[in-house]
């Protein structure tokens, strides 16, 4: 490819962490592309979780529609590159009934015979794909097209209007005395990834009896993981901001995550928002190998539970106790977080 006023599409991931993850990528593509109309497809979530972005001059939104519904859409709009982080054998097919003469991405899934221009994932002897992180395998791609990959840099961005609203929405968290922290207790891969509900109330009790802390507890929308927040706040004898009770868009998460002294987390999504925003993340991890997701970002501290049976990735525990997750004791989280607020200094918070 050359950067020849092309018309461009980039396929992102699905899942809302894997597309924060392909932002250094990103950033190169549009760098090395700078002529070209640069076009990005992807879930409402994912393009919700980006904006505002500079990377790309127009989006199109990925629904449920099939293989040959979404290839008559993307067919419209003449596209002369496809450029695919999604890594399925449908995305790869659907770009060719589109018609998209130069399709770019990993032969992998059964679909190397689909794509013009490949790369290979890197394997194991024994076969299985090599864990790296995901930020390298994405800057792969970017590298393949010739661009400057030396920027490694995770990047979000937050909308004004976000933090306006987030303001009059949780004003308790503008007007705190000491440190904000968020506690995310959910993880949408499943339940194997969260660690205990009633450790989360420990620390959220710990951080406010020793720091006076403001603590809130940032959970997805759904039913299960407001029972999660519902356990926490029952079991705390300082009650925390539940958002389960007080339900913030994609925008005002950001917004709320980017005025956060502290994010304590589960491998999820917000744990890759938190990133993008600068902040300073403990990462609680156990079934899965932190070497996927690991984007050697300087203020993020692991906390691994070690277990004969991890890493397993799987989303449910198999065992007859969750081993790996509840190796990882209130002690050990307190301890790593107490390094990191006692090196702060806490005021009034403005708007971003």
């Amino acid at each position: 490819m050359t950067d020849t006023k092309d018309n461009i599409l980039v396929w992102l991931p699905s899942p809302m962490g894997d597309a924060i993850l392909c932002t250094p990528a990103l950033r190169a593509i549009r760098e090395r592309f700078s002529s070209s109309k640069i076009t990005f497809f992807a879930s409402s979530i994912v393009r919700q979780v980006f904006s505002p972005c500079g990377f790309a001059d127009a989006w199109l939104e990925q629904n449920k529609s099939g293989v040959f519904a979404t290839a008559r859409m993307l067919k419209k709009h003449n596209f002369t590159h496809v450029i695919m982080f999604k890594n399925s054998f449908g995305s790869a097919l659907t770009c060719l009934l589109a018609g998209i003469p130069a399709r770019i991405g990993y032969a992998r899934d059964g679909r190397g015979i689909l794509l013009t221009e490949k790369l290979y994932p890197p394997r194991l002897p024994s076969g299985e794909f090599e864990p790296i992180t995901i930020v390298d395998y994405y800057l792969a791609v970017a590298a393949k097209l010739g661009a400057d990959v030396r920027d490694r840099r995770i990047e979000l961005w937050v909308e004004p209007k976000d933090a306006e609203k987030l303001k009059a929405k949780l004003p308790a968290v503008f007007n705190a005395k000491g440190p904000v922290v968020i506690l995310v207790p959910g993880a949408a891969a499943g339940p194997s990834k969260r660690w205990p509900a009633d450790r989360f109330a420990q620390i959220a009790d710990q951080l406010t009896e020793k720091y006076n802390a403001t603590v809130v507890l940032s959970v997805a929308p759904n039913a299960d993981e407001k029972h999660i927040a519902e356990h926490i706040v029952e079991d705390a004898k300082h009650k925390p901001i539940n958002l389960g009770d007080t339900p913030v868009g994609l925008g005002e998460l950001k917004a709320l995550i980017a005025v956060a002294d502290l994010v304590i987390c589960n491998d999820t999504g917000p744990r890759h928002i938190a990133i993008g925003l600068k902040r300073k993340v403990i990462t609680l991890v156990g079934p899965n190998d932190p070497a996927w997701t690991d984007p050697g970002y300087a203020d993020e501290i692991f906390i691994k539970g070690d277990a004969p049976c991890a890493p397993c990735d799987k989303p449910v525990c198999r065992e007859t106790s969750h081993f790996c997750m509840e190796a990882i004791t209130v002690e050990m989280v307190c301890k790593v977080a107490a390094k990191v607020l006692d090196a702060g200094s806490f005021g009034k918070r403005g708007v971003i």
